[in-house]
């Protein structure tokens, strides 16, 4: 598991516009990652889970609860694939439902990640977040982001910031090249099918299961909730096209989705599950008009969908995260009771 000082620091001068954004590489189409999918900001604050759990309750009014199921964690492996697995308080005793977390790129050391996932458990689900990346998270930048953001900072300083950043760009767009559909989609299958085995109690308790995503692991719920010809539903690539014909999926039961990063229309158009989407106006890594034209294909098609538009908030704000602006705060419980509702009433 992560270190507990590496944590909670909410990207909120990630903005989706400059910062964090390169140029488009061969891995995809469109905006790159930005910040807040591949850092959890450092902080100094916390020394131990009591002195971060104080902190989150007090600005998040998270409950004690949640700080019981964040102890309460277990690391295990599932189809070969390790993953972090937070329970309801009650479980087994009382019935639960299987939710599959799928993460930005921080993946599962990530202690945002752990208690957003925490966050869901306390709400009844049995929550599995898979290492989607084979032990292969994005580059993790510890440098505190202030560090050169001075009111006069000298050229040294501009330029030693600017190199750093190009040059962690460059490892990102590196880092996004492996991590094609080819290379997840196996690893969620294994788990998909692994939890309906160990935890099969749950799954037939939902009547299947669900999943929630953000930033990169948004574009997987919809994957996951769509109908796609078996060569490409398994990440493998179609060599005929005949055999491409037969279809399989959607895998899960229903997706909640927050932020998502390199989306496609053609993402969209397969989902077959229903789905509530948290997005971000003006937002280069998921923009309007792939959310729009996506929008309008799922309610022509008569697929149940919901889509909720945040202004006036950064990419990455549904993560649970340390913000001053009361807007954002609002917004993220906000996010979070959307998501909520949406698989509850599925």
């Amino acid at each position: 598991m992560a270190d507990d000082d590496v944590a909670t620091k909410a990207p909120e001068s990630d903005a989706a516009g400059a910062s964090g954004l390169s140029e488009d590489t061969p891995a995809q189409e469109g905006a790159s990652m930005g910040e807040h999918c591949v850092t959890d900001r450092p902080t100094g604050m916390f020394q131990d889970d009591a002195n971060l759990f104080a902190h989150i309750e007090l600005i998040q009014g998270i409950s004690q609860q949640v700080a019981d199921h964040r102890r309460a964690y277990e690391m295990s492996k599932i189809g070969g694939v390790e993953v972090y697995i937070t329970k309801p308080s009650d479980y087994p005793h009382s019935p639960s439902k299987l939710l599959l977390f799928l993460t930005s790129g921080t993946g599962i050391q990530s202690v945002n990640n752990q208690v957003q996932a925490d966050k869901f458990a306390s709400e009844g689900f049995l929550v599995v977040m898979p290492d989607q990346f084979a032990g292969d998270p994005a580059p993790n930048s510890t440098t505190d982001p202030n560090a050169y953001q001075e009111s006069s900072p000298s050229l040294i300083e501009q330029v030693k910031l600017r190199a750093a950043e190009t040059a962690k760009s460059f490892m990102i767009d590196m880092w996004l090249a492996r991590q094609t559909p080819e290379k997840v989609l196996p690893i969620l299958h294994r788990v998909t099918e692994g939890v309906r085995e160990e935890f099969a109690d749950a799954v037939a308790n939902g009547g299947g299961i669900y999943a929630v995503g953000y930033c990169f692991g948004a574009k997987y719920v919809l994957l996951l909730a769509g109908e796609h010809p078996d060569t490409v539903a398994w990440g493998q690539a179609s060599k005929d096209e005949e055999q491409g014909v037969v279809k399989t999926g959607p895998l899960i039961k229903a997706g909640a989705l927050a932020h998502g990063t390199l989306v496609t229309r053609e993402d969209i158009e397969g989902v077959r599950s229903p789905v509530t989407m948290v997005c971000i106006e003006n937002d280069q890594l998921f923009p309007d008009d792939i959310r729009e034209q996506g929008r309008q294909y799922l309610d022509t098609n008569g697929i149940e969908n919901e889509v909720k538009v945040y202004s006036g908030v950064p990419h990455g704000f549904a993560i649970l995260g340390d913000y001053e602006d009361a807007k954002i705060k609002e917004a993220q419980q906000s996010a979070f009771d959307q998501m909520l509702k949406w698989l509850k009433a599925h």
